[in-house]
């Protein structure tokens, strides 16, 4: 049973993916968005391709809890998603997970063009992870 974790952004979507035991979350990339069947086409082969029996996908909040602008995108693309794919999908708090995965970035000395590329995939690690020591 392996789990994907996704960081919907207006223009990426960041992939994470945990082992086959459900204990770490690691990285598989950024997609670019391009237009939702793109989108929605590589999300279904890394589901295929992967294994995926669930996926998590981090919902921003704003810091008092409720659902701003970005939220309700995330919440468009999510029931799309169970449109698409018979899979359970779980919403997961995403506050702060931008900002821990750019603070560990920078800590790796990794450069400011290197951290856009990867940020979002970094985020989906984090909420993935968060997730799956939750489940412990």
């Amino acid at each position: 049973m392996r789990i994907m974790g996704l960081d919907v952004g207006d223009k990426t979507v960041g992939v994470a993916a945990s082992d086959a035991l459900g204990w770490t979350a690691q990285g598989i990339e950024t997609i670019r968005r391009t237009n939702k069947k793109a989108d929605y086409r590589r999300v279904g082969e890394l589901i295929e391709e992967k294994e995926i029996t669930k996926i998590v996908v981090g919902l921003p909040k704003n810091m008092n809890g409720s659902i701003g602008p970005q939220g309700e995108k995330v919440l468009e693309f999510v029931e799309d998603l169970k449109k698409r794919f018979k899979v359970e999908i779980i919403l997961w708090d995403e506050r702060l997970t931008t900002v821990a995965a750019e603070r560990m970035l920078i800590s790796g000395d990794v450069s400011r063009k290197k951290r856009k590329k990867v940020i979002d995939m970094i985020a989906a690690t984090y909420i993935l992870q968060g997730y799956l020591d939750a489940q412990k």
